[in-house]
């Protein structure tokens, strides 16, 4: 086994770094070259996420479409049908969530950390569309339930749930839940309604592909305002009641503004308010890769460097791969030694 290097300050640009020796400068500009490339499809996608109000102003709702970032985020990481689900999943209920921030630099993350066979799943999203996740463990192949669907809930296990909000890059906000279901969507649920006092119902779902790609992935979030009338409680709560599974509605080519209102039959004074483009994003870099590089100290670089082998790290959010040569790896360690 190829040896590996961790350390808890490294930027989360890299948080894991493995050594192969066919690792070369040519290579990883290669890559960086074609991932760019990669990130211009984002232009043509179809993803977005609306926000809106309902019921007088007493609700406010979000909904979400994103089969290419969730397929883009598959690709990368190369996830098994139930670990698709999961990430995917998680990274719808990310966006809705992040559309909540109000500066530009705010930014939100969502991490499962269960005794399930995935692993941790971490997904970060900020104010302006962009998200980015991985599953610790994106190989996990389970049997499906007797319905028919993934078994995201066993697939993540019991746990803890957290929501981290980085907020004006200064302030940072946590809440944590124990993990209910596993199922993702219940949990966000009950994450609002314990951790924040915001009753919401949220509805997520990932339609995976007999070839494991992604067909359809989206979602819903509805909240109540802390003034709404029992009259609308009661219509939502029934609406609610008999809603259909996510995947079903987006298999039949129902868009955000049609979950919305199938959700929110009976009021009529739903107003759109924004809609903001969306996609699968990693702002991880050459420069930030090699600061983490540096923060590995000196005597670990000078043993990378004593055995005079090519260095490759990989990104854990998007799998970008960075190649740093031997003469690259004392530059670093030689600006380390000038401070």
């Amino acid at each position: 086994m190829e040896p590996e290097y961790r350390n808890k300050n490294m930027d989360d640009a890299c948080k894991q770094m493995t050594r192969r020796p066919e690792a070369a400068r040519e290579i990883g500009n290669y890559r960086e070259e074609r991932n760019r490339m990669e990130e211009q499809k984002v232009n043509n996608s179809n993803d977005y996420m609306i926000r809106g109000i309902a019921g007088n102003n007493e609700i406010r709702c979000f909904a979400v479409t994103g089969r290419d970032l969730v397929e883009k985020a598959r690709a990368a990481h190369g996830t098994s049908p139930v670990a698709t689900a999961a990430l995917g999943r998680t990274m719808m209920g990310a966006l809705m969530m992040s559309d909540m921030l109000k500066n530009d630099d705010d930014l939100l993350t969502i991490r499962f950390d269960g005794d399930g066979p995935l692993g941790s799943i971490v997904v970060t999203a900020d104010h302006h569309g962009n998200v980015k996740g991985y599953v610790q463990q994106p190989l996990v192949m389970l049997p499906l339930k007797a319905d028919g669907h993934l078994d995201v809930g066993r697939a993540v296990g019991k746990g803890t749930l957290t929501v981290i909000r980085d907020l004006d890059m200064k302030d940072t906000y946590n809440g944590q839940i124990a993990i209910h279901s596993g199922e993702i969507a219940d949990d966000l649920t009950h994450y609002f309604a314990e951790s924040e006092q915001i009753p919401s119902s949220v509805g997520l779902g990932v339609l995976v592909d007999t070839d494991h790609t992604v067909k359809k992935a989206g979602g819903f979030l509805i909240q109540l305002m802390p003034f709404a009338s029992e009259e609308t409680i009661s219509r939502l709560e029934k609406n609610l009641s008999s809603i259909r599974y996510v995947t079903e509605m987006l298999e039949d080519g129902m868009t955000p503004e049609d979950m919305l209102r199938e959700a929110l039959k009976g009021f009529d004074d739903l107003r759109i308010t924004d809609k903001t483009k969306v996609q699968f994003h990693c702002n991880c870099s050459r420069d930030r890769v090699s600061r983490a590089l540096s923060l590995l100290g000196e005597k670990e670089l000078t043993l990378m460097i004593e055995e005079k082998k090519p260095v490759e790290l990989s990104c854990s959010f998007c799998g970008r791969k960075y190649a740093f040569s031997v003469a690259e790896l004392e530059e670093i360690l030689e600006k380390i030694r000038s401070k």
